[in-house]
């Protein structure tokens, strides 16, 4: 006979043996002694304050260490909170593994305290769903689920715990040897496609390499540099994928997206979708005769949309290092004085000097241009970006410069709301344990920063150095004057007169923080920016939120196409 261990010790040994290392939740019952269990195997545990938001920091892990973060939720509406989260990283492609406590088996059908079909409810949003039917039986499910979300196209997997499964004893020696995280397997690509995809890359009179979230995530970063550097060939990135060659490289034409795009005729798309942030690849915002050649590891993805020239399915790194061996043999260089370059840099100088006088233009209320130039002027090196919003979010993308991958965490391809304050927090306790010099920056609209702003909360009980800009025009894309605010809520009916996107004039956001005894920072101007920057960076062990007041209409620079299209079926 061994010594008697019950199901919360079992199943935090076996997460801790399967490499998992944080685990974000909102304890209550059953999993409250599960919480001091997984502390007790010298695993993280982060108490949030919304279940949703602990999924978005614990898939935020996953995307920054490779190795899924965990989410702790107690049952019935603790993990219906949660699917928003898990939806979004099925859909953004990041590891994480759900933790689910649910009524006793023995009070299942009639009526138990917040019953529900869990199992089945998170099957929709997982790769993986499954309750282990006795402890003996934890180890096996919880190898599995960590497998399933991190390999192929990584995603969500939700294990379901019922109380008497894990307040339950069983004798040790009944419990399966645990072994550790199995590798990765790593798929290699075709040669006879590599032969193909260089064919038509040495040919292309006009080529363009797309770079997505894909390449950041696994870690391609070296061989799509290297790519770059010996090609000469001119790229873009998808939201998340900036960085894995640097927004500052001189053959990056973010600038001249549109024109890039609809006049390629070859593109080269490293772990990019073409979905609808690149406009599902068809016209009128790609050329009709565009060749696609495609590098996927999910073999699914292929051809989806368009019909690819060439079709890869393979991890990243090997596909772009075959790539790069078969061009250096072929001593393939793309002109700069080509007359495609020369369009390009034309294109993005034009745009660069009118993004520069809107940028330039500091008058009050501010612009979302001025904002961010004097942010990115004031940030230190190579911090990661968090970032939210509507029009927050997508000028900020282009403000906001990323030199390294990974540095930058947004609402992804789900264009999920909500995520900011739980991706912050992620990045700085991932900041914390792997690189505790670099700053977390987390850029949030005010509608936004509505979505889980009480993780301030959890922010300074954990004592992260989190510096929150809210970039606040009073609303849903656009917000009112103060007067003329002041004005409609006093015509009569308050909801029947206020603009459905209209929030309170002017909210003063930044004194959450005198909640904790603290200041924060309210901006008008840019030399009150600037200083509330320098101030917020000297605080190592605690947030900071800075309220920056817009123009309530301020809005982006016009456009050659809506942001979103048609698919043009």
């Amino acid at each position: 006979m061994g010594e008697e261990v019950d199901g919360n010790t079992v199943l935090a040994q076996v997460l801790k043996a399967q490499g998992i290392e944080f685990v974000f939740g909102i304890i209550g019952y059953p999993v409250i002694e599960l919480s001091m269990a997984l502390q007790m195997a010298d695993i993280h545990y982060i108490g949030m304050r919304n279940e949703q938001a602990a999924c978005y920091a614990a898939q935020a892990i996953g995307y920054l260490t490779g190795t899924p973060g965990a989410v702790l939720c107690v049952s019935g509406p603790g993990l219906l909170h949660t699917f928003g989260g898990m939806a979004n990283a099925q859909i953004n492609c990041w590891p994480v593994l759900v933790i689910g406590g649910s009524a006793p088996q023995d009070h299942e059908g009639i009526g138990g305290f917040q019953e529900c079909n869990q199992v089945e409810l998170a099957r929709p949003y997982s790769k993986y769903s499954a309750r282990p039917p006795s402890i003996s039986l934890i180890p096996l499910h919880v190898e599995k689920a960590v497998r399933l979300a991190k390999n192929g196209r990584p995603g969500a997997a939700y294990l379901d715990f019922p109380a008497n499964i894990l307040s339950g004893r069983v004798d040790s020696n009944h419990i399966p040897k645990q072994y550790g995280p199995s590798a990765i397997p790593t798929i290699y690509p075709d040669p006879k496609k590599i032969e193909d995809a260089v064919k038509i890359l040495t040919t292309a009179k006009r080529p363009l390499v797309i770079i997505g979230k894909g390449a950041a995530y696994a870690r391609a970063e070296k061989e799509v540099n290297e790519l770059i550097g010996l090609t000469n060939l001119p790229f873009l990135a998808t939201p998340m994928g900036k960085g894995v060659v640097s927004d500052t490289s001189d053959k990056c034409i973010q600038p001249a997206r549109s024109l890039a795009l609809q006049n390629a005729d070859v593109i080269l798309l490293l772990g990019a979708r073409l979905n609808w942030i690149l406009h599902f690849g068809r016209p009128n915002r790609f050329s009709p005769d565009v060749k696609v050649i495609q590098i996927d590891i999910s073999a699914e993805e292929l051809h989806n949309s368009v019909q690819s020239e060439v079709a890869i399915q393979s991890d990243l790194k090997p596909a772009v290092a075959e790539l790069v061996t078969r061009l250096k043999q072929e001593q393939f260089v793309f002109s700069s004085s080509d007359e495609w370059w020369n369009s390009l840099r034309k294109k993005s100088e034009d745009n660069r000097r009118t993004v520069e006088a809107m940028a330039n233009d500091v008058q009050t209320p501010l612009n979302y241009y001025a904002v961010f130039k004097s942010t990115y002027e004031n940030l230190p090196e190579n911090c990661i970006i968090v970032s939210e919003g509507a029009n927050t979010m997508d000028i900020g993308r282009s403000m906001l410069l990323n030199k390294l991958p990974r540095h930058r965490l947004d609402a992804g391809t789900f264009g999920t709301m909500g995520v900011g304050l739980g991706f912050a927090i992620a990045a700085a306790l991932y900041c914390r344990h792997y690189d505790p010099k670099k700053r977390v920056i987390c850029v949030e609209g005010d509608s936004a920063f509505g979505f889980s702003g009480m993780e301030i909360e959890t922010m300074v009980r954990y004592k992260l150095p989190i510096i929150v800009i809210i970039v606040n025009n009073s609303g849903i894309y656009t917000g009112m004057e103060p007067e003329v605010f002041k004005d409609i809520q006093e015509s009569g009916d308050v909801t029947k007169v206020t603009p459905p996107g209209c929030l309170s004039s002017c909210t003063r956001y930044d004194n959450m923080m005198a909640l904790f005894g603290k200041s924060g920072h309210f901006v008008q101007t840019v030399p009150e920016l600037q200083t509330a920057i320098k101030q917020a960076l000297q605080n190592q062990n605690e947030p900071t939120i800075i309220n920056v007041i817009i123009n309530p209409t301020a809005d982006r620079k016009p456009q050659s196409f809506n942001w979103l299209t048609e698919s043009k079926l």
